[in-house]
């Protein structure tokens, strides 16, 4: 009989186990090594191949015969798994089974935690295309998702407006599978025009990064929008434009600074927050804050607007106007809200 280390019944090992496993990492090692090396002058030798490490990793995993809690490991931290995934999900993404699923969450934030009010929804369009333009505000996207639950939950249609997410926060881990799942689609003209021709409401944030990092000392002063893309993509497809105002989500993590390393060596901004990263993980709870939703008079384009689609100078005119109106929309919400984490 094999002397073990914590005896059979309770999953140990012998030596020769041991001894073969042990074995079998070198080689894993050695392999890795001689793929992957790195050349004296620094530049990579080779590709990672994640499929050679997914295998050797599982064969050492095999020889401690748990390869069945290494399987559910993955499951559960896949999150993409099959068993979590409807067969409708469309060409960016979406999936109505995981969006219903996530709904008792998604009310809770907006009923309970928020407590969102919603004002102006009568201006919503009836029909058509519509291109909502609001401010950014808040490191995470909450408020795409709150101003498409809030159109949902308002509209008699009970259409549910697509919210354009910058690249950054794609990279964030297991950002990116579970925005696109509740409706988040990568930030760019081709997209949202795709998203228009489609039929889909879209909703988009014209100050970018700029209005997601900056201080809480200039919360709910618009920055400079990019380029009045959306505008003539909006005259273009005859969308109408309707301005949104957003205040309360740049208290959910209100921003005292982004330093500049992080970024470089992460790929992604890492701003500091009051609970972030003092407080670890529990930093990135989202702070109990009041929401209030404000929808501005919608802009409907014209045959003459429309001919002007091309026109850099009218179209940054047209940008210029819609920044104004979105910036007095915040003023007044701002003023009418009594408190910030109270009703």
């Amino acid at each position: 009989m094999n002397e073990t280390v914590t005896g059979a019944e309770n999953g140990g090992l012998s030596r020769e186990q041991l001894t073969e496993l042990r074995e079998s990492l070198a080689e894993l090692r050695t392999e890795i090594e001689t793929r992957f090396s790195v050349r004296r002058d620094g530049r990579e030798s080779g590709r990672v191949r994640p499929d050679l490490l997914s295998r050797g990793l599982r064969a050492g995993l095999d020889k401690l015969g748990v390869s069945g809690a290494y399987s559910g490991l993955r499951r559960m931290l896949s999150a993409y798994s099959t068993d979590q995934r409807s067969l409708e999900v469309d060409e960016f993404g979406l999936d109505p089974f995981y969006l219903e699923r996530a709904r008792v969450l998604l009310d809770f934030l907006y009923d309970r935690w928020w407590r969102v009010k919603v004002a102006g929804a009568e201006n919503l369009p009836a029909e058509g295309r519509v291109l909502f333009v609001a401010n950014r505000s808040g490191v995470l996207p909450y408020d795409g998702l709150m101003i498409a639950h809030a159109v949902e939950r308002s509209h008699p249609s009970h259409q549910r407006p697509r919210f354009l997410a910058a690249d950054w926060i794609g990279t964030l881990p297991f950002s990116q599978p579970l925005l696109a799942r509740l409706g988040g689609v990568r930030a760019c003209p081709e997209n949202a025009e795709r998203l228009l021709r489609g039929g889909h409401w879209v909703v988009t944030f014209p100050e970018g990064q700029k209005g997601a990092l900056k201080p809480f000392r200039e919360r709910y002063r618009l920055q400079r929008f990019a380029r009045g893309g959306f505008v003539s993509l909006a005259l273009r497809l005859d969308a109408t434009i309707v301005p949104v105002g957003v205040v309360g989500a740049e208290e959910v993590h209100p921003v005292l600074f982004h330093p500049t390393l992080p970024r470089r060596l992460l790929g992604f901004p890492l701003p500091v927050t009051p609970t972030f990263p003092l407080a670890g993980p529990l930093g990135l709870v989202p702070l109990p804050s009041q929401w209030r939703i404000r929808f501005g008079q919608p802009l409907r384009a014209d045959d003459l607007m429309r001919g002007r689609a091309n026109d850099a100078l009218y179209v940054n005119q047209v940008r210029d106007e819609i920044r104004n109106t979105i910036q007095s929309l915040l003023e007044e919400e701002v003023h009418r809200r009594s408190s910030v984490f109270r009703s």
